[in-house]
Parts: C-alpha cells; structure tokens; sequence
C-alpha cells in the first residue's frame, strides 16, 4: 500500500477502506494492471479507480479494461478515464471492406470540436508522466437509447402512433450533430444504438465514444451514415426484427414468401429493413428512407444531409397525423 495514497485517501475520501488502497499510478501504459483501489495521478488530479466499464450486448458484458470509472479526488465527482489502447480489424459493408482502428488522438480531437455541445459527451485530454494519451470524461446523465425504448411496453402499433414521432424528432438533431463533425472532416466510427444516450430529465440524445475511426477512400463517411440507418431502422421497428426472430413474434406464417434478400440489411444479413412488410401502416415514404440500408438500394446515403432531407418530411408527416407529443 503506498503511503502517498493512504493520505490521499484519507484526505479526500475517508470513507473509503484502507486495506483496499494501492499504489499511485502516474503511467498508464500497463492498464490492465490498475484496477480497484489504485489512484492514478493526472498533472494535480487524484483518480481513485473503482472499477473496469465493460460494454453489454447480447446479455453478456465485455470488459474494457481501458476504460476506467473513477472518483476524482480532489472534487469528488464521478469521471471516466480512458487510457491509451490500439487495436486495428476489419469490417465488410455489403461489397465494401472498410479498415476500421482506434485512435485515442482523433477522439482528444473531437472533445475538442464538441465542447460546450451537448449533443456529445464532454471531457479533456491529460497526458500521463509517460505522455500517454488519457481522456478524462464527465459521465452522461442518461440511458442508452435502446435500453429506453425496450423499457415503452405498448404493443407495436401504439408505440408507432405515441412515442415514435417524438423519438424520431430527437433522432433527427444527433444526426444533425454528426453532420457537424462530417464538416469538421471528422467521422464518430463506432454508431450504433447503444452509444447513444437519452439525457435524463430533457429526454435529448447524446452521443458517446468517438475513438474509433476507419479509413473508406469510396465513401468517407459511409461507416457513419450505415450506423445512423441501423439505428434508425431499430427506432421504427421498436426492436432490431430478424427472421429468426418472426416466429417468436407470431408473424412467420404470415410472412412466409413474402420476404426476400432484397428486404434485408446490407449490414447485418438477417436483419429486416422493408418494415413495412411486417407493419403495413409504416408509411411508403418513411419505408423508402428505410430501404436505402437494404441489399436493394441501389442509391445509398453520402451525406448526413441527404438522409436529413428525406426523412425530415417523414417526421413532420407522422408529427402531422398523430401529433407532436413530448417524448
């Protein structure tokens, strides 16, 4: 136990219990070594750690051991830090093989763009004593987007008529945000549906977690704007719709014949896109903008401001017919 710590500790978080406490950390590079009760020191700032984040998807929770949750010392606010981590792999979009890597100075970059912005998370960029990149992050005071609307039991066609409007009006201004960076010539690279936050109390979307980038000469931003249809896709359907998962929903029968590759992702093959086919009462217009993230399209997105221009009178008719509700 380091004896610096335990006055640190002492000082700042006395309810904190000793026998737990580490050493000070003023390298991060070993960060799968720091964990629980450790206290990385930042220039004049104290971060006790308390434990990994970890992401959770499919029901299981994948550790980031890079990512640590914090209490910081000196103001005793919760903070995450994210320490400095490479790692390079491949993703195939339809015919397109996109090298996606993570980058810890492009997401320094992007707080950097955003800040005072609430539509991203905030933090700032502190060298360790080794000149490792460190991101020091406020929490986002929300739910995951999805996490939300898993939690709005009403049957499909109530949540299309009282709460899909209202979500799809929020939707539209975080894509307005990643317009905003696209124009900064930055891109998010990681969007998907759990990287984006309803803020509690104002109900608005926050994006999180910008390190990752990838390189795509054909289409620049084409990684972001695919990851803004599957979102998109995900809000109108209330859920991500597969064809394994018709049965369990009651709709295989009825279906049956019915739904081809063309009706399908061009990102994920078993998810449905052509919702329409399973809600008869998506509107054609709203189901067309659906269809360009489907192995038919022949069109796709470029541009955040070609999606925006489609889908905005989508919203504004469905706001028309149902009303403009608080969501």
């Amino acid at each position: 136990m380091s004896a610096e710590v335990r006055e640190l500790v002492r000082t700042y978080l006395p309810e904190f219990p000793i026998q737990y406490c580490k050493s000070l950390v003023t390298d991060t590079t070993q960060f799968m070594s720091i964990d629980y009760g450790h206290v990385i020191e930042l220039g004049d700032v104290h971060y006790m750690v308390y434990k990994n984040e970890a992401e959770r998807r499919f029901g299981l929770e994948d550790p980031k051991y890079w990512v640590k949750r914090c209490h910081e010392l000196e103001t005793g606010k919760r903070k995450i830090l994210k320490l400095e981590f490479f790692e390079t792999f491949p993703v195939q979009v339809g015919k397109f093989r996109v090298e996606c890597y993570r980058s810890p100075d492009k997401e320094s970059r992007i707080l950097d763009i955003v800040r005072g912005d609430s539509r991203f998370m905030q933090g700032i960029t502190i060298k360790d004593a080794a000149g490792r990149n460190v991101r020091v992050l406020e929490i986002v005071n929300g739910r995951r987007l999805d996490l939300t609307v898993d939690r709005i039991d009403v049957e499909h066609d109530v949540y299309f008529r009282e709460h899909l409007p209202g979500l799809l009006r929020r939707y539209l201004e975080a894509v307005r945000a990643i317009g905003m960076l696209h124009r900064h010539g930055e891109r998010h690279g990681d969007i998907r549906r759990d990287h984006l936050y309803v803020e509690h109390g104002t109900g608005n979307l926050c994006w999180i977690d910008f390190d990752y980038t990838f390189h795509s000469y054909e289409h620049p931003f084409g990684l972001d704007l695919f990851g803004l249809g599957n979102i998109l896709v995900f809000l109108v359907g209330k859920a991500n719709i597969t064809v394994q998962s018709l049965e369990g929903m009651g709709l295989a029968e009825r279906l049956e014949g019915r739904l081809s590759s063309d009706d399908l992702s061009i990102v994920i093959p078993n998810r449905i896109v052509n919702l329409r086919k399973i809600y008869p009462y998506v509107p054609e217009a709203l189901n067309r903008v659906l269809m360009h993230f489907s192995n038919s399209a022949e069109v796709f997105y470029t541009t955040t401001d070609e999606l925006l221009a489609d889908l905005e009178p989508c919203v504004e008719a469905l706001e028309s017919e149902y009303g403009r509700k608080p969501e």
